[in-house]
This record gives structure tokens, C-alpha cells and sequence, in this order.
């Protein structure tokens, strides 16, 4: 009798398993554009197969080029590989900004979903065909939505030479809106040849650890005044462990008469962002920082023309063991109250740090300078946050 007990009450755990069993695990949808390199796939396009998918599920794209432009809205892991690209041509508006509302046109937008990674997948925006100013030219855009970039390019996303000077092109992007949240980490990813901003994100509600990424500016440009890097307007995060190059505006040539500049890493009024361990070379200003309580430290910034390696305007900024060399104007300078400014090193400005004489209760010590004939200056207040040009 004990025996029948114990195999009705086994028997009664196998039913309810079996009932409130969850449901199946996730499944992959295979997506080959001309079914050579993967004939068994079940899909030509990215956007069927995304359309087909149940959250959860994975997308690998075999390799190919996807002439498409891509929406994703609910949880994916899409997985892309070796030589599979997404090239649209004659892109469209299919977003709008979170800002203003204006048109955005993005190759592979994720909106109003969590959990969704892309990885390994080339996007190449060389065939956009966008002729005009707008709508405004995005690579990968996270709207409202959360979850991870990695092993991606980004590059070409640029108008014609003609359209230069239009404050359009940017590699990844990422906004908030609406009282809602993007939770965005890009990680280990190449963004290059970017008419604006490399990446950028935006707005009260999104964060972002942007990390280890290689970002390359077009070089001297009389276009649109590049940012590498860019975190602002109430975003938070930080930014770590990056190669930010070649992002300079060829017209500013002196600091009497300079009316734009260009950045590698800008943090615009956004404040509490860490900027760290970062290399950043060729620019007007290496790292700007336009904020308050900001976290610098073992950065390298390098061939900084006109401006500074390192500029901060703001309060409560912390900047510390740093590394500036051949700086133009300063190896850093200072606008601002309660900051603290040691163990830095700089090699080769005209002027060591220059402080402003209206910045009060600062810190400096503990500063190695070299080869600048002035170590510490403090002139009168000019504050060139009015220079920066933002992606907005």
C-alpha cells in the first residue's frame, strides 16, 4: 500500500510537469539571401525572418548582402556570420526622433524592445541614397529599447560630398523618450567613415557602457564638425577602454577665430558619466567634457591641434592619472568649481593646465609636466562650449 502511495504521488508530479510545462525552447531561423552558402534556409530576408521570430528566438544570417532596411520590436538574438552585410539602398524614413519628431532614416532600428543583441553583422550604409539633409542618416539606432551590440561594423554612413556640411551620418545611436529607458551596452565594435557622430546616445532615461570600440573620424573635414564618442542631454554611462581618432573640422585653425570644433569623446550636459582608459589622438579637442561630476582617468590623449587633450567645463569633475601629449592650446584645461585635477601627466603643450581665475575651489597637485613652457596659467573665463556642435 505504501508502495502504490509513493507511485500515485510520483505519477501526480509527472502530470503537473507535464501540464504547467513551459513552452518550447527557442529556435533558430536560418536567413540566407541567395540560399548558396546555407541552402537549407528558411528565409532570404532579415525582416521575414524577424517577422517570423517569437521572442526569444535567434536569427543567423549566413553571409550575403541584405539589401534591405531592418525593424526589430521584440526580444532577438541575431546572430550574423562571417561576410554577412546589411547594405540598403534608397533608405526611407522609418522612425522619427524622440526629440522632435523629426525623420530618421535607419538601416537596423530596434524600437520599444528588450533583450535584443546583434552580433558579428556588417552595416554599410554606402548605397543609402538619402540626396538631401533629411531625414537625418543612422546606421544601428536603439529607440526606447534595450540590449547589446558587439563584433559590429558600422561605416559609410555619409552623403554625397555635396552634402557635407549637413548634420546627418551617425555610425550608432541611441535615445530615450517618453519617460522610458535604453539600456545599451556596445562592446568590441568598429565605427568608421561617419558623416556627424560616430556614436551617440541620448536623453533622460538611456544608459550605455560603451566599450572597448575602435571609432575612426573622416579625417580634416570643412563638412559637419565631427564627435567620436558623444553621451548627452541627461544620459548616463560610461565610457571605457576605446580607440577614438580623426575627428577634426579643417576650418578651426586658431583659438581667436575658430567657429566649431571637432571632438573624439564629448560628454554635453550629462553628468555623472565615467570616461576611462580610453586612447583618443587627432583632433581640436581630445576629451570635452561639458558637464558636471564627471570620472576621467588613465585616458591617453594625443596630436590634439588648436584646443586641448583634455577640456572640462563644468563643477565636481574628477581627472586623474591621465596621459596628454602634444596638446596645442593646454594639455588640460579648466572652467569651473570644485574639481580636482592630479596625477596627471603631460608632455608638450603650450600650457601645462590652464585654470580659469572665476574657477574656484579647485584641486590641482600632484600634476608631471614636460616640455611646456608655461606649467599653470590662470586666464580670464572663455568658455567654447558655444563651438560644440552635438548630435541631437
Amino acid at each position: 500500500m505504501k508502495l502504490r502511495s509513493v507511485l500515485l504521488a510520483v505519477l501526480a508530479i509527472l502530470l503537473s510537469s507535464a501540464i504547467f510545462a513551459s513552452p518550447s525552447s527557442a529556435k533558430q531561423l536560418l536567413v540566407d539571401v541567395d540560399k548558396v552558402a546555407c541552402p537549407t534556409a528558411g528565409y532570404t530576408s532579415i525582416q521575414a525572418a524577424v517577422n517570423a521570430a517569437s521572442p526569444g528566438d535567434e536569427i543567423r544570417i549566413c553571409p550575403g548582402v541584405y539589401v534591405e532596411q531592418v525593424v526589430v520590436q521584440k526580444s532577438l538574438d541575431i546572430e550574423a556570420d562571417n561576410g554577412a552585410i546589411l547594405m540598403p539602398s534608397a533608405m526611407v524614413p522609418n522612425s522619427t526622433s524622440l526629440l522632435d519628431a523629426s525623420p530618421l532614416a535607419v538601416a537596423l532600428l530596434v524600437s520599444s524592445a528588450t533583450g535584443v543583441s546583434i552580433d558579428g553583422l556588417i552595416v554599410d550604409g554606402s548605397n543609402s541614397g538619402i540626396s538631401e539633409c533629411a531625414p537625418d542618416l543612422f546606421g544601428i539606432a536603439f529607440q526606447n529599447a534595450s540590449g547589446t551590440i558587439r563584433h559590429t561594423t558600422v561605416r559609410n554612413f555619409k552623403l554625397a560630398a555635396s552634402l557635407n556640411g549637413c548634420q546627418s551620418g551617425t555610425g550608432i545611436f541611441v535615445q530615450s523618450g517618453g519617460g522610458q529607458i535604453s539600456s545599451v551596452n556596445i562592446d568590441a565594435t568598429s565605427v568608421h567613415d561617419f558623416q556627424k557622430n560616430g556614436i551617440t546616445a541620448n536623453e533622460l532615461g538611456t544608459q550605455v557602457l560603451i566599450r572597448g570600440n575602435v571609432v575612426t573620424g573622416v579625417g580634416p573635414t570643412t563638412g559637419a564638425a565631427q564627435n567620436g564618442i558623444q553621451i548627452g542631454f541627461g544620459a548616463t554611462g560610461s565610457i571605457t577602454g576605446n580607440t577614438v581618432t580623426n575627428n577634426v573640422w579643417s576650418p578651426c585653425t586658431a583659438v581667436a577665430t575658430c567657429t566649431a570644433v571637432a571632438t573624439n569623446i564629448l560628454v554635453v550636459q550629462s553628468d555623472g558619466v565615467t570616461v576611462s582608459n580610453n586612447s583618443v589622438s587627432v583632433s581640436q579637442v581630445g576629451i570635452f567634457i561639458e558637464a558636471n561630476s564627471a570620472e576621467l582617468s588613465g585616458n591617453q590623449s594625443t596630436a590634439n591641434s588648436v584646443f586641448d587633450g583634455i577640456r572640462l567645463e563644468g563643477s565636481s569633475n574628477h581627472s586623474h592619472s591621465n596621459t596628454v601629449f602634444n596638446a596645442s592650446e593646454s594639455g588640460i584645461f579648466l572652467d569651473g568649481n570644485n574639481n580636482v585635477i592630479r596625477d596627471n601627466t603631460i608632455t608638450e603643450a603650450s600650457i601645462g593646465i590652464l585654470k580659469t581665475t572665476t574657477s574656484t575651489g579647485n584641486l590641482i597637485h600632484s600634476n608631471s609636466i614636460f616640455d611646456c613652457p608655461i606649467t599653470i596659467q590662470d586666464p580670464s573665463a572663455h568658455s567654447i562650449a558655444k563651438l560644440l556642435f552635438p548630435q541631437r
